[in-house]
């Protein structure tokens, strides 16, 4: 089982370092599908669990993503955060825990929906998943 589990770690690994040359744009979509490979593989879905489950994973990092974008047209790279009034600092301090809120809020929602189509231990394992998958690409990042 170990084995097996580091050969399609492996196999993962050498995908993302192949596929870092691509362009940006092709980098997320080529991530988002190692993720649904490495979680699948983790997780074991049957058929109907898997055609479930996934839209509604889907369409919560889709929900994801636009929170994070609506604070990254305020707050990014090009922010100074050496903020010159303690106003402007309290803003960036309350939008950055609104933000938190609202993605606390989908993570809840969101797993109250899984529920409804997984084992409560699967979507357990979806969660521990996502974190190992994580891992993988800080690893695999500082190692490249």
């Amino acid at each position: 089982m170990k084995s097996n589990f580091k050969h399609i770690l492996f196999t993962l690994v050498l995908m993302f370092a192949i596929n870092i040359a691509s362009a940006q744009a092709d980098k997320k979509d080529k991530i988002d599908a190692l993720r649904t490979t490495f979680i699948n593989n983790k997780v074991k879905f049957t058929a109907a669990e898997s055609q479930a489950f996934w839209p509604l994973y889907n369409e919560m990092n889709d929900k994801l993503e636009a929170v994070r974008k609506n604070f990254s047209l305020q707050y990014n790279s090009k922010t100074n955060y050496d903020f010159a009034t303690d106003k402007e600092a309290e803003a960036y301090l309350a939008a950055e825990l609104n933000k938190k809120q609202k993605e606390f809020e989908l993570y809840k929602e969101y797993y109250d929906k899984f529920k409804k189509v997984l084992p409560v231990k699967k979507v357990s394992a979806v969660r521990r998943a996502e974190d190992d998958f994580k891992r993988e690409l800080i690893k695999i990042v500082k190692e490249n």
